[in-house]
């Protein structure tokens, strides 16, 4: 599948986010998003996963316009900043409604043993997002979109995220974004840096370097 956002035009209170817009991302690449807070990346996945609605936009899947919210169908997973799991609900009964093995997770993520019975907000803000991040990951959807999944988790979790993702990228489109730029690089097959409403392709650390997006050391 491929995926295209193209001709995106958002506004907040007179002040313009995204300006002409444009993103492709397809299944078996991974597809990073760049950008300094405020650019405007969080507004572009909202977009794609029709939770926000801008001035303009045009999303389409294999060159075909989708009139409908990509979200009103069943092949797109997205994982917000914000907390998706509520509180009500135990971890064990939230795997079963996502379709996630508790089992395969433990055998990922050992420390949650005997978790099961806990309730999200028992959880601190790194374990919360380790269990969402895995079950969107893991979810049977052909779109997936990861809005800052590396936030709040130590480095080892990191890894063996990139490694899921990686696999995962064989049978979905995956957007991703995050302030670890290092992490971005090193995953994405392709990568757009958002910079006054604008998107560009990135395909060098120097190419962000010369967008004063980051300060190059020597080692680097």
């Amino acid at each position: 599948m491929i995926l295209e956002a193209d001709n995106i035009e958002l506004s907040f209170d007179r002040k313009t986010i995204l300006r002409g817009i444009y993103v492709r991302a397809e299944t078996g690449k991974i597809t990073g998003i760049l950008g300094r807070n405020g650019c405007g990346k969080t507004s572009l996945l909202r977009i794609i996963f029709g939770s926000l609605t801008p001035k303009y936009k045009s999303i389409r899947k294999d060159g075909k316009h989708q009139k409908r919210n990509l979200y009103l169908g069943r092949d797109i997973a997205y994982l917000p900043q914000h907390q998706l799991l509520p509180n009500s609900l135990k971890l064990g009964s939230v795997f079963q409604l996502f379709g996630a093995n508790w089992t395969e997770f433990l055998n990922l993520f050992d420390a949650f043993k005997g978790y099961a019975s806990a309730h999200p907000n028992a959880l601190s803000s790194g374990e919360l997002r380790i269990v969402e991040t895995y079950l969107i990951l893991t979810s049977n959807k052909k779109i997936i979109l990861l809005d800052e999944p590396f936030s709040f988790i130590a480095p080892v979790y990191i890894e063996k995220f990139k490694t899921i993702i990686h696999k995962k990228k064989k049978d979905s489109v995956i957007i991703v974004t995050d302030h670890f730029y290092r992490d971005i690089l090193e995953i994405s097959d392709c990568i757009y840096f958002l910079k006054n409403g604008y998107s560009k392709e990135i395909r060098t650390k120097k190419d962000l370097e010369e967008e004063g997006y980051i300060n190059l050391d020597p080692s680097d």
